[in-house]
């Protein structure tokens, strides 16, 4: 009976660990697609104030081809190197139940650490500031950038540009309330517009100017 009972039991287990992995399967598109949202969507909105911002570090002076492929080029590696390094080599590994971030380091070394050593605390504290000052700004800048393209097509809607950035802030913020997984619904078909039009945008350039590739 007790031999029935377990036999019954495994394969129980191995039923329900069968549908738990044909479940993962059938959501993995809608879990990639909400992190693409949720994950990229702040280094995605980059290219509309970055690369303008930094030719700005001269105003009125003209920039030469050589700056503007170093800046490319910087730009390009330090994303490359960021990722591959710092997170594939670094942050992947060192999870707190899975979670990654700053936050989630810092909760990792408090609970590594009895008594964390003064620099511990140190790069803890500097590294929520980043965090928080990043989360701050980048909003920010980001929706100010983008609500700034309605000048191109509409001048007169200038004056409207801070009012509307602001309503846009105010509204991402009160939506965050209802989750990251409702949030992601939303964010991602819009994020993965926005990478593809990204890319047929650059596709569409580095073929008029192949020497762009230069920057690589």
């Amino acid at each position: 009976m007790t031999q029935t009972n377990t036999t019954g039991a495994k394969a129980g287990v191995a039923a329900s660990d069968h549908a738990n992995q044909a479940h993962s399967r059938k959501d993995l598109p809608v879990l990639v697609l909400g992190a693409l949202g949720v994950v990229y969507g702040d280094i995605g909105t980059s290219p509309i104030y970055a690369f303008r911002e930094a030719m700005h570090i001269r105003p009125g002076a003209a920039s030469s081809s050589i700056e503007i492929l170093g800046l490319l080029s910087l730009i390009v590696w330090a994303l490359t190197l960021t990722v591959s390094l710092k997170y594939v080599f670094f942050v992947t590994r060192a999870d707190n139940k899975g979670e990654g971030g700053t936050l989630s380091l810092v909760a990792l070394a408090r609970k590594t650490f009895t008594n964390p050593p003064v620099w511990i605390t140190a790069l803890g504290v500097l590294g929520a500031a980043l965090f928080y000052g990043d989360a701050i700004i980048t909003p920010a800048i980001s929706v100010l950038s983008a609500v700034e393209g309605l000048e191109l097509v509409a001048p007169d809607l200038s004056r409207w540009v801070v009012p509307i950035t602001l309503v846009i802030i105010v509204g991402i913020f009160f939506v965050q309330r209802f989750g990251t997984a409702k949030v992601s619904i939303v964010f991602g078909p819009v994020t993965a517009i926005w990478f593809l039009t990204l890319g047929i945008s650059g596709l569409v350039h580095i073929v008029g100017n192949p020497d762009v590739l230069w920057a690589l």
